[in-house]
């Protein structure tokens, strides 16, 4: 998570937290040694303040400086954040049905997503036998239909097969530009 925030947010973050780490060690090994009664007791209330100020100004700095940026964290340049109404980013556009995206990231996306250990699809080479076979269940659908059996599996059941076997988190692991990819190359058959 470190290596995600921005250079002035890693300085704020180290800086809090170089100043805890300093106070507890000087508390812990420098200060004992100077005086072995330490805190004392006219002190301790005052090192009790100390220590939970530092603590609540720990936890400020990790949740100011350490939160990720929602807008941006994890999106390349043009692509939009996963929606949760499941918005028109990836649908397809026109009458002729055809999905936008690029048909060849979509079939790597294919693979690298384990798509082929369940599903048959020849033009990825898959043979799998847990779900559909996608060469049968996608003729003659059209890349909305497609888009919706990534996002919302369990929206229509392919006969014969029980809802729940196919992941339904694919909207929040996938982009949007992912998902039009994916759709693009399922809608060649």
């Amino acid at each position: 998570m470190v290596l995600a925030l921005s250079t002035s947010n890693k300085i704020w973050l180290a800086l809090f937290a170089g100043v805890f780490i300093a106070f507890a060690l000087l508390s812990s090994f420098v200060f004992p040694r100077w005086r072995p009664d330490y805190p004392g007791e006219r002190g301790r209330n005052w090192f009790i303040v100390a220590t939970l100020a530092l603590f609540v100004a720990m936890l400020f700095a990790v949740n100011v400086f350490a939160k990720e940026d929602e807008e941006t964290h994890g999106e390349k340049a043009g692509e939009t954040a996963p929606t949760e109404t499941g918005g028109t980013e990836s649908t397809p556009t026109g009458t002729t049905g055809k999905a936008q995206g690029d048909p060849a990231a979509g079939k790597a996306l294919f693979t690298s997503q384990g798509c082929g250990g369940c599903h048959t699809f020849t033009p990825a080479g898959a043979k799998g036998t847990v779900g559909p076979d996608l060469d049968q269940a996608l003729k003659g659908k059209d890349a909305a239909f497609i888009r919706e059996s990534i996002v919302d599996p369990n929206a229509e059941i392919a006969q014969g097969y029980q809802p729940g076997i196919m992941p339904g988190d694919f909207r929040q692991k996938l982009s949007p530009k992912q998902i039009a990819d994916l759709v693009a190359f399922l809608s060649q058959s």
